[in-house]
């Protein structure tokens, strides 16, 4: 009699441990599939209602998943990780579910997981109403601004005197300080950790460890917006980054520009701000530079980069329209600065610098510039002032 009930523990003994086995198994692998979300996206559980044990028991490997998705959020520099693409690749709001598949012990399970990305937020411009200022061509930009290059006058001009972030048309002034520094355009410059990106989180073709000359980096920074390029050229400016931080925002004060900051040399952060009229100014300045000009508008450029070779395009596609004869540009976007163009153009053989603040849209502001174009080429019947020009500094 003993023996026989002895016997019958040790099974379900046994049973009870293999059960435990699987459970665990189960929750690991939930784990090692468990994505990170966003900090912006998460929110708090409800206190969970009393269940049975068997659903205890299905919700422990979530609960794993949980928590290791909290630890990777925490990754990084800071506890919140944003979904913020790279300069001129506009990130759209959005949450999806995708199921995996794996088997334990002969049997198949499924963890559904959620992706979730941040929803873009408003831009400067939106949050101070500068998109509801009417103007005659129904630009979607919120800021117009359109100059004779040789006598400055004012042809069309829609919140000039706006302060809003800039983005990338931050590295027309890095371009410059470089080829100030006279610093030989052959020397070689490695991308180290140092310039990744930490604020927005974003990637970039040019891995660490990647070594290119001066030339090429600023080629691509300018052309292509290429933001390691561009912080790896201020790294090696003589006194380091901060020197060269100092010495953008001396530039700045020599241009008489004194609507315009700068924080870092790449243009991701709303930090670097400026106004149209104030652009106009660095446009004009970089414009004196052969270099700015034969790079920034190159349609496409190839880099070797010590490990393998990398071609790269312009992000403004009217340098490839035969019908515009662009002299400089530089595109630039961050969510806080929306859609972001600065050209010089000649039109009807007349030299004009044009300024396209804050568009909504990723095509809208080469939308926007054609309709100047065109508006210019017949005519410019009247200066376009607007009543959010009339009085005070901007926003």
């Amino acid at each position: 009699m003993k023996t026989d009930m002895f016997s019958s523990l040790k099974v379900i003994h046994g049973a009870a441990r293999s059960t435990a086995l699987s459970v665990a198994a189960s929750m690991v692998i939930a784990a090692a599939f468990a994505t990170p979300v966003s900090a912006f996206a998460a929110t708090p559980a409800a206190a969970p209602a009393k269940t049975s044990k068997h659903a205890k028991t299905a919700k422990k490997p979530a609960a794993a998943t949980a928590k290791v998705a909290s630890k990777s959020v925490k990754a990084g520099k800071g506890a919140a990780v944003k979904a913020v693409a790279a300069d001129d690749d506009a990130p759209r709001a959005s949450v999806k579910r995708k199921r995996v598949t794996y088997t334990s012990n002969g049997r198949r399970h499924t963890v559904v997981r959620r992706v979730a990305y941040e929803p873009r937020q408003p831009t400067v411009g939106q949050a101070f109403g500068l998109h509801e200022t009417p103007d005659a061509l129904m630009l979607r930009s919120s800021v117009a601004y359109v100059i004779d290059q040789n006598s400055g006058e004012s042809l069309f001009d829609k919140n000039s005197r706006a302060v809003v972030p800039i983005a990338s048309i931050t590295k027309l002034m890095t371009s410059m300080v470089v080829l100030d520094s006279k610093e030989p355009m052959t020397d070689q410059i490695e991308v180290t950790d140092e310039d990744r990106d930490y604020e927005k989180n974003t990637g970039s073709r040019l891995s660490v460890g990647s070594v290119l000359s001066r030339e090429d980096m600023l080629h691509i920074a300018l052309m292509a917006s290429e933001n390691r390029a561009a912080a790896a050229l201020s790294r090696y400016f003589p006194g380091g980054r901060p020197a060269f931080l100092a010495a953008m925002n001396a530039k700045a004060k020599q241009l008489g520009m004194t609507d315009t900051h700068f924080e870092n040399p790449t243009g991701l952060t709303s930090q670097n701000v400026s106004s149209a009229r104030d652009l106009v100014k660095m446009v004009n300045a970089a414009y004196q530079y052969p270099l700015i000009r034969k790079f920034s508008t190159d349609h496409s450029y190839e880099v070797y980069t010590g490990k393998r070779s990398l071609a790269y395009n312009s992000t403004n596609a009217l340098v490839r329209n035969p019908t515009w004869d662009i002299g400089l540009q530089k595109t630039g976007f961050i969510n806080e600065a929306g859609e972001c163009l600065v050209m010089q153009a000649t039109i009807h053989g007349r030299p004009m610098i044009m300024v396209l603040l804050d568009s909504s849209g990723k095509y809208s502001r080469f939308a926007d510039a054609t309709r100047l174009r065109t508006w210019l080429d017949n005519g410019g019947d009247q200066a376009r002032i607007t009543s959010a020009d009339a009085g005070g500094p901007g926003t």
